[in-house]
């Protein structure tokens, strides 16, 4: 069920109603029935997979808290008479068992992944060192809607709850609802469940405001997504379908294009996402923080997909980083090597580690994983050149100032709308390919003689994308330097802020990319 039909929209108002005019206690039950039917109408045999995630993490999650509780009775009643070795002994004895249940369903989920995601990418590359006739025959496997997502969520609550950070959920119907929530399910946040628990479950009564507020951002959502992602399609296509044609210049507009698409798509559908959420009483964490205004790379991935980006620093990153092999390294490296690179040589490992596992989460193929070493070759490379940077403001003293600040933003937008340039094109080789173009293929003209006009763009949709995105901009501006803007149109007298509503949904309706010669398109992000 596409966010962008009428059927979703017609099923989440039924079911906004349903929250609302049901007794409270039956809110977080609504949910969970609305979130598997939402699940069963995509495909119905996807609800064995999320149900085969959640009952293994309910289980290993209670199984791990009674371990918990059992080393913390055993020691109380015990304290007098274990010495600081016995006492020592046994907790670690205990958190094996733990260990074991921990790695137990993260093989487990992880494998699932793995399998329905992967199996075909793994044969396709065997088969490239085979010939024809003992090639591997590729499987017809099913891939759940969101799978990724709520894997990873999944798994951060039960790794949460083996460090002690978060208690087991009791009523396995909760759970259920943490992994499944439906709005989360096409492309995030992933949420930690710390964070959505206390909402989630909440009774909740309808209050104006907090209801207007969510739908005025599901519309801002709709409007980003419709008006302006769904618009730039048809020239991204054209413009990446033929690379033999379109080179130079044209890759640099594709790459601009493509930016703008992704953004306009990915936070319009998140906005979605946290709009129908709010709307309901509901917190869901923010996943972007005008990603766009970023100075570097580093700064941009704390503020694009925030959510995603967390999680791999913390289930990933850090726990790779203090690991027994790891410190030993470490010490070898200081040891054996320069002081400059003995000290980062488990940084580097783990940051790369960190980022092969990025790009292969958001897609079973090479451009992928070349992609996220991209990035982290970027984010290496720029701290290693801290010390030039240092020593070129120190002679210059242009840090902070507005035309070097807009300088390094436009730097950043740039340097990452070309490693994306691998999501678009999906093949390595021409990706560099296109990229080199823009230095050897100087067709200017293709800018001024309306070449661009016979990309699936017209002239009107060049004027909807220019008044679409100097909205955007504007609105991200004011968010940046006065805060929220919807808090400021509900600050206005009484109206203004529904007038605005109103505004976004008549533009949506008149300018949305939908109808003849368009097709309302599913999210970037449901792929991964």
């Amino acid at each position: 069920m596409l966010f962008t039909s009428l059927t979703f929209v017609i099923y989440l108002i039924c079911t906004l109603v349903l929250f609302y005019l049901l007794p409270k206690k039956a809110q977080w039950p609504l949910l969970l029935v609305a979130s598997y039917v939402f699940y069963a109408i995509a495909d119905w045999r996807y609800l064995f997979f999320i149900l085969v995630t959640t009952v293994s993490v309910y289980f290993v999650a209670r199984k791990v808290e009674g371990i918990n509780i059992t080393q913390k009775e055993y020691i109380k009643a015990h304290k007098a008479e274990l010495s600081k070795e016995e006492k020592n002994a046994y907790k670690n004895k205990m958190k094996a068992k733990k260990w074991r249940w921990l790695l137990l369903v993260l093989f487990f989920n992880l494998g699932i992944l793995a399998f329905t995601k992967y199996t075909n990418f793994v044969i396709n590359n065997i088969n490239s060192f085979l010939s024809d006739a003992s090639a591997l025959k590729t499987v017809d496997l099913i891939i759940p809607m969101g799978i990724s997502f709520y894997t990873f969520q999944s798994l951060g609550y039960v790794i949460d709850v083996y460090r002690g950070k978060q208690e087991a959920q009791k009523n396995f119907f909760k759970l259920a609802l943490f992994v499944s929530f439906f709005p989360q399910l096409v492309q995030g946040p992933i949420s930690r469940y710390g964070d959505l628990a206390p909402t989630l479950f909440a009774q909740h009564k309808f209050e104006r405001k907090t209801v207007s507020y969510g739908l005025m951002r599901i519309l801002w959502g709709y409007f980003k997504k419709m008006v302006i992602a769904d618009r730039l399609i048809s020239g991204v296509t054209t413009l990446v379908g033929k690379p033999e044609e379109y080179a130079g210049v044209y890759v640099f507009v594709a790459m601009l294009f493509y930016a703008f698409q992704l953004y306009c798509d990915f936070t319009g559908g998140i906005d979605i996402t946290i709009g129908i959420a709010e709307a309901m009483g509901i917190h869901i964490t923010e996943n972007f923080r005008l990603p766009y205004f970023s100075k570097n790379i580093k700064e941009y991935w704390n503020r694009w997909h925030i959510t995603m980006g967390s999680w791999f620093t913390d289930y990933i990153f850090y726990p790779i980083s203090v690991c027994g092999p790891m410190l030993k390294l470490s010490k070898w490296s200081r040891d054996h090597l320069p002081k400059g690179i003995g000290k980062r040589v488990t940084v580097y490992i783990s940051c790369f580690v960190v980022w092969f596992a990025t790009g292969i989460w958001h897609g079973a193929a090479w451009n992928f994983i070349v992609w996220g070493l991209a990035n982290f070759a970027v984010i290496m490379i720029s701290q290693e050149c801290e010390p030039l940077y240092a020593k070129f403001h120190s002679r210059f003293h242009v840090k902070g100032k507005a035309p070097y600040e807009a300088f390094q933003i436009v730097r950043t937008v740039l340097l990452m709308s070309a490693i994306r340039m691998f999501d678009c094109y999906r093949n390595v080789p021409v990706t560099l390919s296109m990229l080199g173009s823009m230095f050897t293929k100087f067709n200017f003209n293709v800018l001024f003689d309306g070449s661009l006009l016979k990309i699936g763009l017209s002239a009107s949709d060049y004027v909807i994308l220019a008044v679409g995105l100097g909205i955007v901009f504007t609105v991200s501006v004011l968010k940046a330097k006065k805060g929220s803007v919807r808090d400021r149109f509900y600050e206005k007298p009484f109206g203004f802020f529904y007038h605005v509503m109103a505004i976004l949904l008549i533009a949506i309706l008149v300018f949305g990319a939908y109808g003849v010669g368009y097709d309302s398109s599913q999210f970037i992000y449901n792929q991964f």
